[in-house]
């Protein structure tokens, strides 16, 4: 049964095609000084950034620019965006790109003004900013992390390997997000499904939690069917305005905090996905689909009867004539048929991962609970060892 929760999720969300019209009147709420965060020159040669920069003069801003945001932003960079936050005295950090840009605005957000070393007291020690935080808006160009709608931030540091994540609370969240599925068009295809599986990965991290009859879990499925069907549309044709909005749409609702309520929610894929990454800087979505597979196979058995669901209402499994066990693992293998069909990499291998490695990548892996078994350090080992076979 559901237990006692608090849901509050304050970021303002604007959708479609249009939606770029209403970042005026989001410009006009914050002070003179922008800090402009983006990658690595996307949005110039899409004409997204000429667009902005006009939005921005029009509006009469002074903007700073903090370009340069890797798919995997380090310590090094959030230590470079702190500094340019600070000479800017930013009023507000406007994010022009994927989740990467925005999860990084949110951790600059909170260093800018911190007192002490924001890796260990945020990453590290995970505590709430207590100093002065800047405003962050999201226009987003890629779907997965939902880090339009979430308090979510993942840095790396590459001196330690470590790849670790922090979830800030409400008072974090990007105040507004710009959501045209248009922007997410000019994708590489393998950039394009990495994310999608970001946003499976998401839900089935919360999906794969409790043995209640929680309505999350009804919500959780209706996400996973518009998601295989959309993302085996967008495959074929990339310029699929429906498909293309479905998909971040559930994007969006797969991690904006409201299918967790009243689950423990698992984790464990992420926290393998992002010790592998925080080694081999490898696509975060990608390190998620190599280790998916062999995790749900190792812990199944302790959930069986939501993995026999799982089958039956995403899968489509007939279950006439088998055992639980069997159905359950039909719905994997069509999961992972379904991942081989639209490109995802399945093999740790591929991403780097290797015999030397291997032990710093388990020591590095954060145990969660919340999932269906605890896991040890040798079941860490035993399914990335089965997702190097």
């Amino acid at each position: 049964m559901l237990g006692n929760f608090t849901y509050h999720n304050p970021t303002r969300l604007h959708f479609g095609k249009d939606a770029m019209q209403q970042l005026p009147q989001e410009l006009a709420r914050y002070g003179k000084n922008v800090l402009l965060v983006y990658g690595g020159g996307s949005i110039k040669k899409s004409g997204l950034y000429e667009q902005v920069r006009a939005m921005l003069d029009a509006a009469g801003k002074t903007v700073a620019e903090d370009a340069g945001v890797m798919p995997n932003p380090t310590l090094d960079k959030l230590r470079e965006g702190a500094q340019r936050a600070r000479d800017c005295n930013a009023d507000l950090i406007l994010s022009v790109g994927g989740g990467s840009c925005c999860d990084y605005s949110k951790a600059v957000s909170a260093a800018a003004w911190c007192e002490g070393e924001p890796w260990e007291r945020f990453f590290l020690r995970h505590e709430e900013p207590t100093e002065k935080t800047i405003p962050v808006g999201c226009v987003l160009t890629m779907v997965g992390t939902g880090s339009e709608m979430n308090g979510g931030s993942v840095i790396t540091n590459t001196a330690t390997k470590q790849k670790i994540g922090k979830v800030f609370g409400p008072a974090m969240f990007s105040h507004f997000s710009i959501l045209n599925p248009e922007f997410t068009y000019t994708l590489p295809k393998n950039q394009m499904v990495a994310g999608f599986f970001d946003i499976m990965s998401h839900i089935l991290e919360q999906y794969f939690s409790g043995t209640d009859d929680n309505t999350s879990d009804y919500l959780m499925e209706g996400l996973l069917r518009s998601l295989i069907h959309s993302g085996r549309i967008a495959v074929k044709n990339p310029q699929d305005y429906e498909a293309r909005s479905n998909i971040m749409w559930t994007a969006t609702w797969a991690l904006n905090t409201l299918v967790a309520k009243g689950k423990t929610t698992d984790w464990m894929v992420h926290m393998i996905g992002q010790a592998i990454g925080g080694t081999t800087d490898a696509t975060h979505g990608m390190t998620l689909a190599a280790v998916s597979i062999p995790y749900y196979r190792h812990v199944m058995p302790h959930g069986l009867a939501k993995f026999r669901r799982y089958a039956v209402n995403v899968w489509d499994v007939n279950p006439d004539g088998k055992t639980d066990e069997q159905i359950a693992n039909e719905g994997l293998e069509r999961m992972a048929a379904w991942m081989r069909e639209i490109g995802l990499v399945m093999d740790s291998r591929e991403l780097g991962v290797t015999e030397e490695n291997l032990p710093g990548i388990v020591k590095n892996t954060i145990m969660l609970p919340g999932g269906y078994k605890q896991l040890t350090a040798a079941d860490v080992e035993a399914v990335i060892r089965a997702s190097m076979a």
